[in-house]
């Protein structure tokens, strides 16, 4: 296990215990989340080595990259991903009619099949190879491998976007500043992460599914992803909210508090969080974050 030292976004060492949560998913260890005394980011500390992280997302019920129907909760997960697909195209259109656009962890390729057919440019990133390899099968992609990050030009695309997909990073500073370089001037930055002030994680705590500890090594707040992207001159233009997690989330978090889901609860914490959220500073479950240079 690998000890983080010090706080990432400010550079503080002292960090307070914040929460002790199971890999409910996979390996059933314990992993414990802290939160750092300057800054207040939270993050799991100590965490898997970057080399060994791989193994805890070996199953084929690992939904985003398996895309298993089996189940209920992984169809209404499907269901909802096809709804938000045209909802995400309508919110990089109102920044961008048109362009190129890079999608970091686009897992089986949906999304930017949906851009190519809108006239767009589109590469993607997916570090899982099976994955990668089944959507540039599927739909004739430009899908690369990780590394090939570091491979492309200085402001290369109009939009980057990278959905529920920071929280999993192990090297964040790195990660921003490759977004950053490859990003144009002019260009938007589109992160989608859980937001831990949320209410419904309130209401699960440690058996909130976001949490997903360790693929989650981060768990981000407004202010965090402010701070992370301020320290490197990019700025936080607009935050939209992800209503539909409030519900899927608060499904998995019934599983995993208690075994078996109640719908009709997992129902009730799902819009009790939305209602809190619209008056509470938009503490959604998942929030989405416009970036743009400084």
């Amino acid at each position: 296990m690998e000890k983080i030292e010090s706080c990432i976004i400010c550079g503080e060492d002292q960090f307070t215990h914040y929460l002790d949560c199971k890999d409910h998913f996979l390996s059933k260890q314990i992993f414990t989340i802290v939160e750092c005394t300057g800054c207040g980011f939270r993050f799991i500390n100590p965490r898997p080595f970057t080399g060994e992280l791989g193994k805890y997302y070996k199953s084929e019920s690992y939904i985003s990259h398996s895309g298993t129907k089996k189940g209920f909760i992984n169809k209404i997960y499907l269901l909802a991903r096809k709804f938000t697909q045209d909802r995400k195209y309508n919110i990089v259109q109102a920044f961008k009619s048109t362009g190129s656009i890079l999608d970091i962890g686009c897992g089986s390729g949906e999304l930017l099949k949906l851009f190519q057919k809108k006239g767009w440019k589109t590469v993607g990133i997916e570090p899982d190879e099976l994955v990668r390899k089944t959507a540039i099968n599927r739909y004739s992609l430009d899908i690369r491998e990780e590394v090939a990050l570091k491979k492309i030009p200085d402001g290369a695309f109009d939009v980057i976007t990278m959905w529920h997909v920071l929280e999993h990073v192990p090297d964040l500073i790195d990660r921003v500043k490759e977004v950053k370089r490859i990003l144009k001037k002019d260009g938007i930055l589109i992160v989608a992460v859980p937001n831990c002030n949320s209410m419904d994680a309130k209401i699960y705590g440690e058996h909130w599914a976001a949490y997903d500890v360790p693929r989650h090594l981060s768990h981000f707040t407004k202010d965090s992803i402010a701070m992370l992207f301020r320290n490197h001159g990019m700025v936080i233009a607009k935050i939209l909210p992800m209503k539909l997690d409030a519900f899927y989330v608060s499904m998995l978090s019934e599983k995993y508090k208690r075994g078996k889901i109640n719908y009709f609860t997992a129902a009730k914490n799902g819009l009790l969080s939305n209602m809190r959220a619209k008056k509470n500073q938009n503490e959604y479950s998942s929030l989405i974050f416009i970036i743009k240079r400084d």
